[in-house]
């Protein structure tokens, strides 16, 4: 089989990062590897950076007999930077000329050599590579203006690496190598670690019959949240109406495209979480029902025509009448919560699982923990760490000894006093430490 292309090879190789994504500020290195059976001639090898924010919709409307199409487009550039790995030389390249020379002769003008358009004068700038391999590297500092790579129904964000072969009397030979880029945003700051709350009541109606009241209140302990974790919903759903009600909640994603100043937004259900019905008359209270986020990907604030957002919603479906929806902001992060956050963040959601689902207030004082003696006499403590007897067996234990050790070593610990209750007496000589 004749092989008429002398490029057996031609791509870009990015040397792997710490996670396999890249983040703004961050060094892409890489290199253009080139694979070749024969020697081959080259004028140029160039390598470009691009990262681009693009959306594109049609909308159209009926005019009279014709349909008009409306094109919404809008581009928003992060990163163009480009590389000559093999640079061209900037001689001036010899054209073939239209005069004949005994005319330019007549008129005094310098004649050239006769030569086919687009050749090169033999200086340097065509380069001959050898048939083999041949790796050119190449190097690119990030900006700090990244948004997270992003593919939605009406736009999208994406990042690559191009690189373009130039010859002569060929095509310009292309390959492109795309990756990911990820804008990190940490959970752990104060706006994020706030908590959320909010209530919402409606009156069902059905056809033009009054149903009754329907109410909702809702909790959760912080705003940021990274894809994994588990949500926790405190939430109390009154029904006060003549019919059977259904809660649940959900985690919305909501993309908003913009371009020439127009909206075009898309919802959709990442996870859903169903409640137990709630009979007419009563009320439901959920003490920290979870909800698992699936892998999403992060919320995309910083764009300028591109939104992702999130939202965490409790719905109550009451048949016959709409649903009464009750809305909590979300932020789906890349840094998950740190270990004092955590702690920080249970402590404050405990404290805070006390609020007055009615009016939202905190009590002013906690009331301190019981003390162990007003739980547990003395008696039944010497009963648990005296190990039983079976009758007829003596003094051999009924059960395994260990259990009695454990018991023994759960006992509670002696209450800490600022003031010693027993003071070493001054008659008492010091001990030398050197002896």
């Amino acid at each position: 089989m004749m092989q008429f292309s002398k490029i057996t090879d031609f791509s870009v190789d990015l040397c792997p990062s710490a996670y396999g994504v890249y983040t703004a500020g961050d060094v892409l290195t890489g290199q253009v590897a080139l694979v070749l059976c024969k020697a081959m001639r080259v004028t140029a090898l160039e390598v470009c950076a691009r990262g681009l924010a693009t959306v594109h919709w049609l909308e159209t409307r009926s005019i009279g007999m014709n349909t008009v199409y409306s094109d919404f487009t809008a581009h928003e550039t992060y990163i163009r930077k480009r590389q000559h790995l093999i640079r061209a030389s900037t001689t001036a390249l010899s054209r073939k000329v239209t005069a004949p020379p005994r005319d330019r002769k007549q008129r005094g003008e310098p004649t050239f050599k006769s030569l086919l358009p687009c050749s090169f004068s033999n200086n340097g700038t065509i380069h001959v590579l050898p048939a083999g391999r041949h790796e050119f590297p190449f190097t690119f500092q990030l900006p700090e203006n990244l948004v997270t790579s992003f593919e939605g129904k009406h736009g999208c964000v994406r990042y690559w690496i191009k690189a373009k072969l130039h010859r002569p009397w060929s095509t310009v030979k292309k390959t492109k190598k795309d990756f990911t880029v990820i804008e990190p945003i940490d959970i752990n700051t104060p706006d994020l670690l706030a908590p959320q709350a909010g209530t919402k009541e409606k009156i069902a109606q059905a056809w033009y019959c009054n149903l009754g009241q329907v109410s909702v209140t809702a909790k959760i302990d912080r705003k940021g949240y990274t894809p994994g974790e588990v949500i926790p919903i405190f939430a109390e759903i009154d029904n006060c109406t003549s019919r059977t009600v259904l809660p649940k909640a959900a985690i919305i994603q909501s993309q908003t495209f913009i371009a020439r100043g127009t909206l075009k937004q898309k919802k959709s259900v990442v996870a859903t979480l169903a409640g137990d019905s709630v009979p007419a008359g009563k009320r439901e209270t959920w003490h920290g029902r979870a909800l698992k986020i699936p892998p999403l990907g992060p919320s995309i604030v910083q764009c300028r025509i591109i939104r992702v957002e999130y939202a965490l919603k409790v719905c109550v479906e009451i048949p016959g009448s709409s649903k009464l929806l009750l809305e909590l902001p979300l932020v789906i992060g890349t840094i998950p919560l740190h270990p004092f956050g955590s702690r920080t963040s249970s402590v404050g959601s405990q404290y805070s699982v006390n609020l007055d689902w009615r009016y939202m207030t905190v009590p002013e004082l906690p009331e301190p923990p019981p003390e162990y003696s007003s739980i547990v006499s003395e008696e039944e403590v010497q009963n648990r760490l005296a190990p039983p007897r079976h009758a007829s067996m003596g003094c051999i234990l009924e059960g395994p000894f260990y259990a009695y050790i454990q018991e023994f070593r759960n006992r509670p610990p002696p209450i800490y006093a600022e003031v010693d209750p027993n003071p070493p007496t001054p008659d008492i000589r010091p001990r030398c430490m050197t002896c």
